[in-house]
């Protein structure tokens, strides 16, 4: 009896299409927000809520998580979160198969304490 419990997971399958949801609409959306990721993101979860009635907080997760598919699916140059350390940031490149080893000391170095002061509104 568990055995069919687990096949048939009614909020695994809820989850995972509403997910695939997201992802599709981010595919279809994403060249409107070049370079607005958030603009993108802030739309998906509408969109969840909105057309799907998805609850805010699930929709929020599961667009996060849509949005981690997207990204990774893209090819793109990425941080490798399984390889980093809290003192070592590894930056992989899928186009070249290259992978960097950058201390975190460095980033700080050269793009926070070299950067004076930010707007504290990142969009400005």
């Amino acid at each position: 009896m568990n055995h069919m419990i687990s096949e048939q997971n009614p909020e695994r399958e809820y989850r995972a299409a509403m997910q695939d949801a997201a992802l599709c609409y981010m595919q279809r959306h994403q060249a409107e927000h070049l370079g607005n990721d958030q603009q993108l993101f802030v739309r998906t979860v509408a969109h969840l809520q909105t057309t799907l009635e998805v609850p805010i907080f699930l929709a929020e997760n599961l667009t996060g998580l849509a949005y981690g598919q997207l990204r990774a699916s893209a090819g793109q140059r990425r941080l490798d979160l399984k390889s980093s350390s809290e003192s070592v940031a590894v930056l992989s490149d899928p186009a070249s198969g290259k992978s960097f080893a950058i201390p975190v000391a460095l980033i700080f170095q050269h793009l926070v304490d070299a950067s004076g002061a930010r707007p504290k509104n990142p969009n400005n």
